[in-house]
């Protein structure tokens, strides 16, 4: 597809058409990165977002697995 910059004050500006950001899946706020000669537009995502998922599929410890803190040194050879 090809379109024009229109002018919007001292900038210019991209129109993109409906189909076009439903099948990008674009909404009001997206995330813009610039790679020599090209401008990559990509839907914005929220910030943490991924994280409870990510937590909730996590390994949990066994306290019975978790090492003590003190060793043999700590309770034989060291005077207090």
């Amino acid at each position: 597809m090809r379109t024009s910059l229109i002018r919007i004050g001292n900038s210019r500006g991209l129109r993109l058409p409906k189909p076009v950001l439903e099948a990008a899946g674009l909404t009001d706020e997206v995330e813009l990165t610039i790679e020599p000669g090209r401008l990559i537009v990509v839907p914005a995502q929220a910030p943490r977002a991924g994280w409870e998922q990510r937590f909730k599929a996590a390994p949990v410890a066994d306290d019975d697995e978790v090492e003590p803190l003190a060793s043999r040194f700590d309770e034989e050879e060291w005077t207090w």
